[in-house]
C-alpha cells in the first residue's frame, strides 16, 4: 500500500471497529437464563418463554427462524432490532433492562398480513421446564 492509501485506510479501520462491536447485542446475553413470563400491557394472555439467551424477545410475533436481523441499537440496558421474515412480515422491537430478570419489551410491525403493535412486561419466573 503506498502512503496515501495507509492514511485513509487506517481512520476507517478505527472507526470500524466500533460499529462491528455494535452489533453483539451485549445486554440480552446478560439477562438470566430460565422461565420468563410475558406480560402483555393491553391484557393479552401472559406467555411464558424460556430465555437462552435473550434474543427469543426480539420476535415474540413472529416463530420464524431464518429472519433477518439488523441491531438499530446495541446500549448496555436497551437494544432495538428491526427484523425482516421472508414471507410473514417483519418487526421493530425495542428491548429495555431493568435488571437482570424484568425487561420492558415494545414491538410492532406486521404478521401473518395484520399489522400488531404491543407494550409488555417481562419477568424471570423460575427454570425451564
Amino acid at each position: 500500500m503506498d502512503k496515501i492509501t495507509m492514511a485513509i485506510a487506517a481512520p476507517l479501520a478505527v472507526l470500524a471497529a466500533p460499529v462491528l462491536a455494535q452489533a453483539s447485542l451485549a445486554m440480552l446475553d446478560s439477562l438470566d437464563k430460565g422461565a420468563w413470563e410475558v406480560r402483555y400491557r393491553d391484557g393479552s394472555a401472559t406467555r411464558k418463554v424460556c430465555v437462552r439467551g435473550g434474543r427469543e424477545f426480539i420476535q415474540l410475533r413472529h416463530s420464524d427462524k431464518g429472519c433477518n436481523r439488523f441491531v438499530v441499537e446495541d446500549g448496555a440496558n436497551e437494544v432495538a432490532v428491526q427484523y425482516t421474515c421472508r414471507g410473514n412480515g417483519y418487526g421493530r422491537t425495542n428491548i429495555r433492562k431493568e435488571t437482570s430478570s424484568l425487561v420492558q419489551i415494545d414491538s410492532q410491525g406486521i404478521a401473518d398480513g395484520k399489522p400488531f403493535q404491543f407494550s409488555a412486561e417481562a419477568r424471570r419466573t423460575g427454570q425451564c421446564g
